[in-house]
């Protein structure tokens, strides 16, 4: 008996190895607040990775293709009940994450008979203003890391990524580079950029230092000549309630030629 806390820390571990593993070679998000919205961004068209979810909401994932689509339903079906019974204003992505796909994915992760989710998601939320605009992830094991919950002041981007060093590397870079209010081209530079840092942060020779920017212009202009581009933008002030739009690949090239 005294041995199965033990047993279970064990196979905890193992789980959240084999799971890092699994997600590693996945291809990076970011996310940047610009001067009419937000942007979401990633590289590579295996598979859809950027979705909406509700009216304001939107989600980037990196995992398993069916376990993204299982937690992308879940989310659509909380938001849209909870819009129904209350109203679409009452559709919070706080309450979405905290008191839904958080626990749900934190169960998963914890019930070691049974399967995980192999999945990473990101959350944007955007508001009237830019100061009420949300970036929220949930990783899966359940853990919430957001934008804007803490007294730290808000940094108005995310980024999704398969390993820590990406994920920092992207970041670090972001806190250096985002400029709140530019226009979408120069945001779809940014956001591009950001990624070919997380992904040269993958890379077998990364080192602990970001890359020149050359290197990182240099390694976005290979890759985007083999690879398709997936962005989609929350719109601040359109009519519609739905502010969420899909950027077409040949789209988001032209606005790199601006």
């Amino acid at each position: 008996m005294i041995e199965e806390p033990y047993r279970w820390v064990e196979a905890i571990a193992n789980r959240r190895e084999y799971i890092e593993t699994q997600l590693a070679a996945g291809s990076p998000i970011a996310a940047v607040g610009y001067r009419d919205g937000i942007l979401f961004v990633t590289v590579g068209r295996a598979r859809q990775k950027i979705f909406e979810i509700y009216d304001r909401i939107a989600m980037g994932a990196i995992g398993h293709p069916g376990d993204i689509e299982r937690l992308r339903m879940a989310a659509i079906e909380l938001a849209s009940t909870e819009g129904f019974t209350r109203s679409a204003a009452d559709v919070s992505l706080r309450r979405l994450a905290h008191y839904s796909l958080s626990s749900v994915m934190k169960s998963a992760f914890e019930q070691v008979y049974g399967p995980p989710y192999l999945a990473r998601l990101l959350f944007a939320e955007i508001g009237s203003s830019p100061k009420e605009d949300l970036f929220l992830r949930i990783d899966y094991d359940g853990a919430i890391a957001a934008d804007g919950l803490t007294a730290q002041p808000r940094q108005r981007f995310a980024v999704l990524s398969g390993t820590r060093q990406s994920a920092e590397w992207m970041e670090t870079f972001l806190r250096k580079e985002h400029v709140t209010d530019a226009a979408l081209p120069d945001a779809i530079s940014l956001a591009l950029d950001a990624w070919s840092v997380g992904r040269l942060a993958m890379g077998e020779n990364a080192n602990k230092e970001l890359p020149e920017r050359d290197a990182v212009r240099k390694h976005r202009e290979e890759e985007l000549a083999k690879a398709g581009i997936e962005a989609a933008v929350l719109e601040r002030d359109r009519k519609s309630a739905i502010r969420y739009r899909t950027l077409a690949d040949e789209e988001v090239r032209s606005a790199l030629q601006k």
